[in-house]
């Protein structure tokens, strides 16, 4: 996770502190990729929090430190996981023209949950962030996640699945919500694992190239698990 650990946001489902963030450090993108060398990775991925303070949210860091670890080795999967960067265009074209070959922005839960577990985000909002990443770039593999068990029903989701797909979305992750602490949002249903199976199943039906489904699984669950096509070469910023 790059750009700090405070957020500027609140989502009721998230254990990562809310306050005002510190700046970022321009040496941060030479250190991960540093770090990266050092573990060996075949495949990283790199988060961050939401810095709606920044004019850009924090898309120039994203850039700069997909280029170092590129830099350091042109084989490596480098997958990123970004905030909605208020849909800024010009943000989205940032974390695009660095060239990450999977681009993951979380849904999170259904459209009608949304306000209640997503803070600041906007389900469409989400999808508009996908399509347009796909838009830019058609070689870059999308992917989003979906938190179960908050309280939405199975039409729901699978009305969820149906507009990620629509978003050109490629990959998906279902995973069971867990409450961080008692302060956060209530676990509504735990889902079976056999329904969890279902839902993969499902998923696969409507397109999905790749998904994992199960009670454990998160966003970066066993990533490196998904082997995109690779467009090959170092990236010429």
């Amino acid at each position: 996770m790059i750009a700090g650990e405070r957020c500027t946001r609140a989502c009721g489902f998230c254990a990562v502190s809310t306050a005002k963030p510190f700046a970022l450090e321009s040496d941060e993108p030479a250190r991960v990729a540093e770090a990266v060398r050092r573990m060996k990775l075949k495949h990283v991925v790199v988060t961050a929090v939401a810095r709606d303070d920044l004019v850009d949210g924090g898309a120039d860091h994203f850039a700069q430190t997909i280029l170092a670890i590129r830099a350091s080795d042109p084989d490596i999967v480098i997958e990123v996981l970004t905030p909605d960067f208020n849909g800024k265009e010009g943000s989205l074209q940032v974390i695009v023209n660095a060239q990450p070959d999977i681009f993951n922005h979380n849904l999170e839960t259904v459209e009608r949950l949304t306000p209640f577990v997503r803070s600041r985000a906007k389900y469409r909002l989400s999808l508009d962030v996908l399509r347009r990443v796909k838009e830019l770039d058609p070689g870059v593999v999308t992917k989003s996640g979906i938190m179960l068990g908050l309280g939405e029903s199975e039409s729901e989701l699978f009305e969820a699945m149906d507009d990620l797909r629509k978003a050109h979305v490629q990959v998906l992750t279902l995973g069971q919500y867990l409450r961080p602490t008692p302060t956060h949002l209530p676990v509504v249903q735990y889902i079976r694992p056999e329904s969890f199976d279902m839902y993969k199943q499902i998923a696969e039906q409507k397109g999905f190239e790749f998904v994992a489904s199960g009670p454990l699984v998160r966003s970066s669950y066993h990533a490196g698990d998904y082997h995109p096509v690779r467009r090959g070469g170092a990236v010429v910023p």
